[in-house]
C-alpha cells in the first residue's frame, strides 16, 4: 500500500510540474542603441569593446507570457569579423509587470548575418514574481542599426507568485 501511495504521489508531483511549464514566444523589433560607447582595446587591430542601451517593441507575443516592451543593456567584445555579447533585458507585460533576463551569445560583425543567444529569466515583479526559465533567441541586425529577434523557451512560476 505504501508503494502504491508513493507512486501515486510521485505521479501527481510529476504531472503538476509538467503542467506548470509555460512558453515564451515573442518577436522583438529593437531600436538602434540610444546610448552607446565604443572603445578600441589596443592589443590588436579591429579589437573593440562596445556597450549600449536601447529599447524594443514586441511585434508579436504568442506564448503564455505576453510581453509588450523591453529595454536592453549590452556589452560586445568584437574582434575582426566576430563578436561575443552579453547583457540584461527587462521586459514589461501589458499590465506593467516586469520580467528580467540575462543573455549571452555570438554573432558576425557583418550586418544582416544571423545571430543567436541563450537567455535565462532571473526575476520578475507583480504576477511574474518567482518566474524562472531559459531559452534562446535568433535574429539579425538590420542596415539601419535596428535588430529583429525571435525568442522562445519554457518558463515556470515559482513559489513567489
Amino acid at each position: 500500500m505504501r508503494k502504491l501511495l508513493l507512486v501515486a504521489i510521485s505521479l501527481l508531483v510529476f504531472v503538476s510540474a509538467a503542467m506548470a511549464q509555460s512558453k515564451v514566444d515573442t518577436k522583438w523589433h529593437c531600436s538602434k542603441a540610444a546610448t552607446e560607447y565604443k572603445l578600441d582595446v589596443g592589443d590588436a587591430p579591429d579589437h573593440v569593446y562596445w556597450i549600449g542601451q536601447g529599447t524594443c517593441e514586441a511585434t508579436s507575443s504568442d506564448g503564455d507570457l505576453k510581453e509588450k516592451t523591453g529595454a536592453y543593456t549590452e556589452f560586445h567584445d568584437q574582434w575582426k569579423a566576430s563578436m561575443n555579447f552579453h547583457g540584461y533585458f527587462n521586459s514589461t507585460t501589458p499590465d506593467g509587470d516586469k520580467v528580467n533576463y540575462t543573455y549571452e551569445g555570438s554573432a558576425s560583425t557583418e550586418i544582416g548575418k544571423p545571430a543567436k543567444n541563450k537567455w535565462k529569466i532571473v526575476s520578475g515583479t507583480g504576477k511574474n514574481k518567482g518566474i524562472k526559465g531559459s531559452g534562446g533567441c535568433a535574429g539579425k541586425v538590420n542596415t539601419d542599426g535596428t535588430a529583429d529577434w525571435t525568442c522562445t523557451g519554457p518558463y515556470s512560476m515559482g513559489m513567489g507568485k
